[in-house]
């Protein structure tokens, strides 16, 4: 299990208007953000629930090109998948796959994929059948 993971954006702006709505269908919000002048460098968003962030970005240099990372959060239901894949659109992701079974995965593995702002792919997944 990870406790947390942060990537790199080239527009903290831009990228925290589009996880904001991205993500709230899967009830992860914006739970802590930290600026240039606390940390002396850069300004960095933490998204996550109950108060403990697990997702977390930064403006402390862009992705390099042709680099990107993937992150899939796990979600309870499919109507969870389809939901997180409309809210990224809506926000200007750009689809990288529509939501669907992958079994070529596992029989119930149903995912949606977006890449956001920067060209990171970040996946909603839910693993239980129907």
């Amino acid at each position: 299990m990870l406790d947390h993971i942060g990537i790199p954006v080239s527009d903290y702006a831009r990228s925290l208007a589009f996880y904001t709505q991205a993500l709230a269908p899967l009830g992860i919000g914006l739970t802590m953000e930290v600026t240039a002048d606390m940390t002396g460098s850069s300004n960095a968003a933490g998204f996550g629930r109950d108060g403990k962030p697990f997702f977390w970005f930064g403006d402390d240099g862009a992705p390099a090109p042709g680099r990107h990372t993937h992150v899939a959060f796990a979600v309870d239901s499919r109507a969870d998948v389809d939901a997180f894949h409309a809210a990224a659109l809506a926000a200007g992701g750009r689809d990288n796959g529509a939501p669907g079974l992958r079994p070529h995965y596992h029989p119930d593995y149903y995912g949606a994929f977006v890449l956001d702002p920067d060209g990171h792919n970040i996946e909603a997944v839910c693993h239980r059948p129907q």
